[in-house]
């Protein structure tokens, strides 16, 4: 698919809806939470093999390559919302990743708005990727979107709590500051044809709980950067994620952090994961940047 349809695609089928209209939100949350949507993987992941356990009250899928040999760990966190399921886009990465990097990958099935919060969430992450560390050596951290803000927030609360550096983590068009606060959005709402800010605070707040919006466990944003291990950040112009993007980008650096940064001109949120030329070469490049680092 063309970069230049995509928008139009979604702008067609209105996937924004439940962003750019605060009562539309409420009304999903509340929806989801009466009727949640399946979230078990495709039926054929190509190169891996699924086994699933349930861990106090989670659904932890484990893809491990069907070569046998594994060299390490990566646990990934799927956007979403926080109140959208994990979606077939997300499991076909995580299985290329296991079967192309001889990677064991975890996917943690997190409890959602209305249930979920940050506060719930994020420290059980920090389990899982210590648990991930144990069993199977270097563990990375990937996720998109809201799934980018707990890969983000878990890695800071790693380092804080147990004094582990994730050697890198990926964000695919992560959410950063929840209270989307940057006056840069405004410029950019226009063009996005997927995400709001009426809506999106919405979700932010809920999934905030009882912590306050700037806490860095909900808008990672707002955390000390310092000894953070290496990342790797894909943002698109249009998406109106993008300026905190670079706040990040700007931030991590200056507290000495190794970042790899790939911005691109008139793409979507969440472009890697996109059936594009961009996504494509984007997904090969987290392939190739992992693999430099096992």
């Amino acid at each position: 698919m063309s970069r230049f349809v995509i928008p139009g695609f979604l702008r067609i089928t209105r996937r924004n809806r439940n962003y750019i209209d605060a009562d539309r939100a409420r009304a999903h949350v509340r929806e989801r939470g009466l009727r949640p949507l399946p979230y078990g993987p495709p039926s054929a992941l190509r190169g891996v093999e699924v086994t699933v356990a349930h861990e106090r009250g989670w659904p932890i899928y484990t893809l491990t390559p069907k070569s046998g040999s594994s060299r390490g760990g990566l646990v990934y966190a799927h956007g979403g919302g926080w109140v959208g399921e994990i979606a077939s886009q997300h499991w076909h990465l995580a299985a290329r990743l296991a079967a192309e990097l001889d990677l064991t990958v975890t996917v943690p099935i997190y409890p959602l708005l209305p249930n979920g919060t940050a506060a719930q969430v994020i420290p059980r992450f920090a389990e899982i990727v210590t648990d991930s560390t144990d069993r199977y050596g270097t563990t990375f951290l990937a996720g998109d979107s809201a799934g980018g803000q707990i890969a983000l927030s878990t890695a800071l609360h790693l380092r804080d709590t147990a004094q582990l550096k994730v050697p890198r983590t990926v964000l695919i068009s992560p959410a950063l500051d929840l209270t989307l606060e940057n006056p840069q959005i405004d410029d950019v709402l226009p063009l996005d044809p997927w995400l709001g800010r009426a809506g999106g605070l919405v979700f932010g707040e809920l999934w905030s709980g009882e912590l306050p919006m700037k806490d860095p466990m909900v808008s990672p944003l707002f955390g000390d950067f310092t000894g953070l291990g290496p990342i790797t950040v894909f943002s698109g112009t249009y998406d109106i994620l993008n300026p905190d993007t670079r706040l990040l980008v700007d931030k991590a650096r200056a507290a000495g952090v190794e970042v790899d940064y790939e911005e691109r001109e008139g793409l979507v949120h969440v472009y890697p994961l996109t059936p594009s030329r961009e996504g494509a070469s984007a997904r090969r490049t987290i392939v190739s940047t992992l693999r430099a680092h096992l």
